[in-house]
């Protein structure tokens, strides 16, 4: 029987990347990214702005006087419905405006 092969040092860990930017160069950098199933977002509280990528395609929307802290969905009828929490409550991404910009 051989002897077992002392270990080999441990490599330093390389930094985290930064998130893969997906939204419009034009809305600079996110106060938070998250995403849930096939849906991503970027929150951009300066400017009022949530850009949604679902199924490849981004949509913005106006989140008026709500700051968006998170998001889950719920399945429902085959089509999935998406909720952001806010510091007044719950609010339904169908509730938002939808912006061209």
């Amino acid at each position: 029987m051989k002897p077992m092969k002392p270990m080999e040092p441990m490599k330093p860990m390389k930094p985290m990347a930064p998130p893969e930017r997906w939204w419009p160069n034009k809305l600079g950098e996110p106060n938070s990214v998250g995403g849930q199933n096939d849906l991503r977002y970027a929150y951009f509280a300066d400017i009022h702005r949530l850009a949604v990528q679902r199924g490849g395609k981004i949509t913005l929307y106006d989140t008026g006087h709500h700051r968006i802290g998170g998001v889950s969905q719920q399945q429902q009828n085959n089509d999935s419905a998406a909720t952001f929490t806010s510091q007044i409550g719950d609010v339904r991404l169908d509730d938002l405006k939808v912006v061209d910009e």
